[in-house]
């Protein structure tokens, strides 16, 4: 055998362990986005191609195909099936962040399948050019649904927040009962809320070990940012979580918060974003605000930092943000616009 044919063999061998190597990398493209991604971006997502896949499944009358999990379920997706459904979520009266949000996790996704042979790149170009909506082109567009009586607000992406003012954040933290245990729980969650600024995620997994209330201080995970940090309690937010855990609460690694029973009790320990959020809405209507969310407390906590002049670096590390585009909003909005104004 001459040394040449030892060399071509060496590179057919290469070749095929090369190729070998693409297929599996090919084939885990999905895996492996999911272990770069948050819990709730992975469920938001899969939320996502699910709702893609029964409008697929509806308008070619077949079984929906599992776009979160099988890359070759993405043969046959084109820029026109997407845009065929964006515009029918349009129509339904899906919100435009809603929306926005489909679009992209597609778009995420289509690029993993190119990346596994699925999809060809002159399809992966086609769908990427599939533009979303920006703020103005979402209120025009919602003009012309209300005009056509189309129901707008579909979805879980609101258009706008709702920001508290300090006047209705004081109103919101009187509601609860506190003679009852489930008035002392939702005055906890109230007020951490308006108190530490925490998304919705974090409060639900709080322990009754995240807690010293000997320091006043509480320390928990951040799953978005992927940082654990130790804030001090607010004064009204010790007082409430010191009450609760003192009345209500077994202590220990179970979760501060108890779901609720009928006649005011709590039951057993730990409650859903989903429950926690209609606690919220339910004190929001109370005081006269529809469809008030729990990150509509964030959204109010973080106003009223910035009114009061927090700077943008304490506001960027308090509310968890990874960049100064989401503090910045807050203190842009809290200036007075004509304060340099000379008459």
């Amino acid at each position: 055998m001459t040394l040449a044919t030892v060399s071509n063999n060496s590179l057919a061998i290469f070749e095929r362990m090369g190729q070998q190597a693409n297929r599996a990398a090919e084939m885990h493209a999905f895996e492996e986005w999911k272990t770069r991604r948050a819990t709730n971006t992975i469920r938001r997502a899969e939320r996502e191609l699910m709702d893609f896949s029964l409008f697929l499944a509806d308008i070619q009358n077949a079984e929906p195909l599992d776009l979160f999990e099988d890359p070759t379920a993405w043969q046959g997706v084109t820029w026109g099936l997407v845009k065929a459904f964006i515009q029918n979520m349009l129509q339904n009266g899906y919100a435009i962040g809603t929306v926005n949000l489909h679009l992209s996790t597609i778009k995420t996704f289509s690029k993993l399948a190119t990346a596994a042979g699925v999809l060809s790149t002159e399809d992966l170009a086609m769908i990427q050019i599939v533009a979303g909506y920006s703020h103005k082109e979402g209120g025009r567009i919602d003009e012309k649904r209300e005009t056509a009586e189309i129901q707008t607000r579909r979805g879980y992406k609101k258009a706008d927040f709702t920001a508290l003012s300090s006047v209705q954040a004081a109103e919101i933290k009187a509601q609860p009962e506190t003679a009852s245990a489930q008035g002392r729980r939702d005055l906890v969650i109230l007020t951490i809320f308006l108190g530490l600024g925490l998304r919705v995620g974090e409060l639900a997994s709080l322990t009754a070990d995240n807690f010293d209330l000997d320091a006043g201080t509480v320390t928990f995970y951040r799953e978005k940012v992927s940082k654990t940090q130790t804030h001090e309690l607010p004064a009204e937010t010790l007082a409430a979580v010191r009450d609760y855990l003192t009345s209500e609460h077994e202590g220990g690694n179970l979760a501060l918060l108890r779901g609720s029973r009928r006649g005011g009790k709590l039951g057993k320990y730990g409650m859903s974003t989903n429950a926690i959020s209609d606690r919220v809405r339910h004190y929001g209507q109370a005081i006269g605000i529809s469809n008030f969310s729990a990150h509509d407390l964030r959204h109010s906590w973080a106003t009223l930092a910035a009114k009061k002049g927090t700077a943008l670096n304490d506001l960027m590390s308090a509310g968890g943000w990874a960049s100064y585009a989401m503090p910045m909003r807050y203190i842009e909005s809290s200036k007075i616009a004509n304060e340099g104004v000379k008459c």
